[in-house]
């Protein structure tokens, strides 16, 4: 998917043979090892062509050979997460410099490494709205409270279908601005067909939007997984937030959304627990402005909207150029 949204940016794109080393088994392990030290001759063929005055790392198995051929160019590391995974450990080791989204992050390295705190770096596309526009662009009621569910660009299955289950009597209360994924989106769809008129025109249901932005300004409440993104995004726009960590890989939703929760932001919600919780928290922040305002203020606290113009200037100086 990167290599498409690189190249479509009209960004020169090369890539590199890697694979991941963490749980992956005896059996795949040697080909995973073999296919890292591929990678680590390509990448210096493409040092030795590009010559970079810096390098540029956001983690991944990917990161690790040109890491490690690198390792004599200067080197910046992005940790998005709050808790860093083992790539991002393995290429840290590498790094002349270190930016986090969080200073929570910070006791996850030694403390001898430079650390600088950014925050996450937001999208050009989202800075644009503001919830009137929001609300026009997705033809909403600026009358009734809007629910915002998203579970990424896949979707999340137990979120869609906890939804789902309780469709009508969230339309009670708030219009609905679900946004699928593209796998559940037929079944969703056809669920949207069933709604009464009165309530069909509170659903506005979509498998993937472009503009998040405007979902995102728009909306009073949120229910998401809990990715990197709502790190930078949900404070931003002081978005209160339900989130659900997605519960089949490392804990580094949950440890995102615990962070946003502990922070009076954000309510953490585990998955197995969405069919049953899920309509009565929503309800009962709905039915709580004073609430949900205060969970707002506390969101916006941890806004850095320069996130990105931060990282760069980190860069520039490696490079041994003039920061922004």
């Amino acid at each position: 998917m990167e290599e498409d949204l690189v190249k479509r940016a009209g960004i020169p794109f090369q890539s590199i043979p890697a694979a991941g080393v963490h749980g992956v088994g005896l059996r795949a392990l040697p080909g995973n090892l073999a296919k890292l030290s591929r990678g680590v001759v390509a990448s210096r063929r493409i040092l030795q062509d590009f010559r970079p005055d810096v390098l540029f790392f956001t983690g991944g198995y990917v990161a690790f050979p040109m890491a490690f051929a690198g390792r004599k160019v200067p080197t910046l590391l992005y940790v998005p997460d709050i808790e860093p995974g083992l790539a991002l450990k393995a290429v840290a080791r590498f790094a002349d410099r270190l930016t986090v989204t969080a200073d929570a992050s910070k006791e996850y390295f030694p403390a001898k490494q430079r650390i600088v705190v950014t925050g996450y770096p937001l999208r050009a596309d989202l800075k644009g709205w503001s919830r009137q526009s929001g609300i026009q662009r997705l033809g909403l009621s600026g009358d009734l409270p809007v629910l915002l569910v998203t579970g990424g660009s896949k979707g999340a299955r137990t979120i869609n279908n906890a939804v789902l289950a309780h469709l009508p009597a969230l339309l009670e209360m708030a219009q609905v601005v679900h946004i699928t994924g593209s796998l559940d989106w037929p079944t969703v769809e056809a669920a949207a067909k069933d709604l009464p008129q009165n309530l069909s025109d509170r659903y506005h249901a979509m498998p993937y939007l472009h503009e998040m932005g405007a979902a995102l300004a728009a909306a009073d409440l949120v229910v998401s997984r809990a990715g990197a993104s709502s790190l930078g995004e949900y404070p931003f726009f002081g978005l209160p937030a339900i989130l659900v960590p997605y519960p089949y890989a490392w804990r580094y939703q949950k440890v995102n959304a615990e962070a946003l929760s502990q922070h009076g932001a954000a309510i953490l919600l585990e998955d197995h627990l969405m069919q049953e919780c899920l309509f009565p928290l929503v309800r009962d922040l709905l039915n709580d402005p004073a609430k949900r305002e205060a969970m707002c203020a506390s969101m916006r606290t941890l806004a850095q909207p320069d996130a990105a113009g931060a990282i760069a200037s980190q860069l520039l100086e490696l490079a041994g150029e003039t920061p922004l």
